[in-house]
């Protein structure tokens, strides 16, 4: 492919943002058909179930870490230039980021993806809940809530370059980082395996974490091949969130960008994945699980995102599968997080939902009659 031709016919922003419309368009795609959720991972985990979306999401992760340092060792792919690795960081943010973004999105039962994901199938809460993560998200980037962002981010740095490198940290190279990424494989298809032979959960789950390599893949091609300075960059979705909001608000005439194309690519392909499933279907809100709860939780995402420096998809994925340390320590808050969330308020509705015990109304089930 001449990409040189292309990026001086078209213009590097327009060919950045073909390229996010096309991965876009996979990942919603293939995600909505495999159920990729961060969230039902983590739900799955702390009730020690390990069943399908657990299966779905280690094999997204580990397809991603393998192809992402495959490239890598096979000379295709330099990630030294992006922003996760070699920009100034914050632990402190990403470890409290991921916490509050774990909180947020078992809350709105889905992550910054999961949500655009379900709103091309129709789902109103996940509708409402996006566009209060993309106001939170750009308010804590750079309006009322973006003090609070940098106070907590101060707390404690690391420089970027090989101090946020955890490879670099471990005194290990890429070759020893696709060697962890097959151990994740096997745990992947070791539990997939033991949930059952579903086609849409292998090939999606491989197919979405796929994507996020080819993201990166895509970009660098970009970047080495530009007349202009071109940043490297993956799959993500708090800072795409923010950009188009901008974007209808006040900056309609701003250039395309790679995260401009992949918005509107993740929900053409979720809706064609809702089509292929006839799973599409308009849902409200009801039930327990009620409005405020949905903005509390997609308000502690936006803030959370912004805080950590990527959504589950942008740190915990795309940032982990170049070994990013604020990335890893993201997604461990991420997991903690969505178990706190899931024990203080989802576990005590369940317990007070179910049904009482038969013994309760005696032997038969009958109401026990006064003496």
């Amino acid at each position: 492919m001449d990409w040189a031709a292309w990026i001086e016919r078209w213009g590097e922003a327009n060919v950045l943002a073909a390229g996010g419309l096309a991965l876009g368009l996979a990942f919603g795609f293939f995600g909505q058909r495999s159920k990729f959720c961060l969230r039902a991972a983590v739900i799955e985990f702390w009730h020690r179930r390990f069943g399908d979306k657990l299966a779905v999401w280690l094999l997204a992760f580990a397809t991603a870490v393998v192809a992402v340092q495959g490239l890598i060792v096979a000379g295709l792919l330099d990630v030294s230039s992006a922003r996760q690795l070699s920009a100034r960081g914050s632990l402190s943010g990403a470890l409290v980021g991921g916490l509050l973004f774990g909180l947020g999105m078992v809350m709105t039962r889905g992550c910054a993806s999961r949500l655009l994901v379900l709103s091309a199938n129709g789902n109103l809460r996940a509708l409402l809940s996006g566009l209060i993560f993309a106001v939170t998200a750009q308010a804590s980037l750079g309006g009322v809530l973006a003090p609070w962002r940098e106070a907590i981010s101060a707390w404690w740095v690391v420089d970027g370059g090989p101090s946020r490198d955890l490879l670099a940290r471990l005194g290990v190279g890429h070759g020893m980082g696709l060697a962890f990424g097959l151990v994740w494989m096997a745990a992947a298809l070791y539990f997939a395996t033991r949930s059952g032979w579903s086609f849409w959960k292998w090939a999606g789950g491989a197919a979405t974490g796929l994507t996020v390599a080819l993201a990166w893949w895509f970009s660098y091609q970009v970047m080495g091949h530009s007349f202009e300075p071109v940043q490297i960059q993956g799959l993500t979705f708090s800072g795409p969130s923010a950009e188009w909001l901008m974007r209808v608000l006040a900056e309609p005439g701003k250039p395309w960008s790679f995260g401009l194309g992949l918005m509107p690519g993740v929900f053409l392909g979720s809706l064609a994945g809702a089509l292929v499933g006839r799973e599409g279907k308009l849902e409200g809100f009801g039930g327990a699980y009620t409005m405020p709860r949905y903005i509390v939780g997609a308000v502690l995402m936006g803030f959370g995102s912004m805080l950590a420096g990527g959504c589950a998809v942008g740190a915990g994925v795309t940032g982990g599968a170049i070994f990013a340390l604020t990335a890893w320590v993201t997604l461990v808050g991420m997991w903690v997080g969505g178990g706190v969330a899931d024990w203080l308020i989802d576990r005590p509705r369940q317990a007070s939902a179910a049904p009482e015990p038969a013994a309760a109304h005696g032997v038969t089930g009958a109401p026990a009659r006064a003496p």
